[in-house]
């Protein structure tokens, strides 16, 4: 069984990938003058093809990786790196303009369906959450119970995403722009730390730097 320090590392780890809060106002927005029925609808099914890319790319992820000659120790550094420039755009507030992008590219009228894009993907399920989940698992063991128990943590994660668009419009009243730029930037730093640990945990693989850090 994985210990709880790992399961809240991934918990935490997935979270501010995915960033519900940050994800709740574009959703708003891409849904405006949708009836409740609608944006429910439209909420659920991002979240369902959010949860099968992760666990898809999450279980399937390895080897392909190996079938084009990348090594996992390769992949952890490559994928700290991709999340410590997330990290960044989050401390510099850069994500959420290029999200509000992404947005606008998936049409502005308010017919349109924008479950699965931009909302599904890249929105949700990006490339720095595919990575993270690659990551977790590998570190996790690999083995049937340590798989359930990551994707697991992911659905609990989409569930969260999901209360979000739920309730997009009061966490919009109550945290205001200021409360989330700070919300943002405080994930920001973390993810930071954790994306550092993933490079370490990498390079100590490939015996470039002795094991000292403790294990994900």
């Amino acid at each position: 069984m994985l210990e709880v320090a790992f399961l809240i590392t991934a918990f935490v780890t997935l979270f501010v990938v995915i960033d519900p809060i940050g994800t709740a106002p574009i959703f708003l927005a891409l849904t405006q003058g949708m009836s409740a029925a609608r944006r429910r609808a439209i909420g659920i099914r991002a979240c369902i093809i959010s949860a099968f890319l992760l666990a898809l790319f999450g279980l399937a992820g390895e080897e392909f990786l190996r079938a084009i000659g990348i090594s996992m120790p390769a992949f952890q550094i490559a994928g700290g790196i991709l999340l410590f420039l997330t990290a960044l755009d989050m401390l510099f507030d850069r994500r959420t303009r290029r999200r509000q992008d992404h947005a606008d590219e998936g049409g502005g009228v308010p017919a349109d369906d924008p479950s699965v894009f931009p909302l599904a993907m890249p929105l949700i399920a990006g490339p720095g959450a595919m990575a993270t989940m690659v990551l977790l698992i590998n570190e996790s063991g690999g083995d049937v119970e340590s798989i359930a128990v990551i994707i697991g943590v992911m659905l609990a994660v989409l569930g969260l995403v999901l209360l979000a668009f739920m309730s997009a419009g009061l966490l919009e009243r109550l945290l205001r722009r200021t409360g989330t730029m700070v919300m943002t930037r405080l994930f920001g730093l973390l993810l930071a730390a954790l994306s550092v640990q993933f490079v370490l945990n990498g390079a100590s693989a490939i015996g470039i730097l002795p094991v000292t850090a403790p294990a994900m």
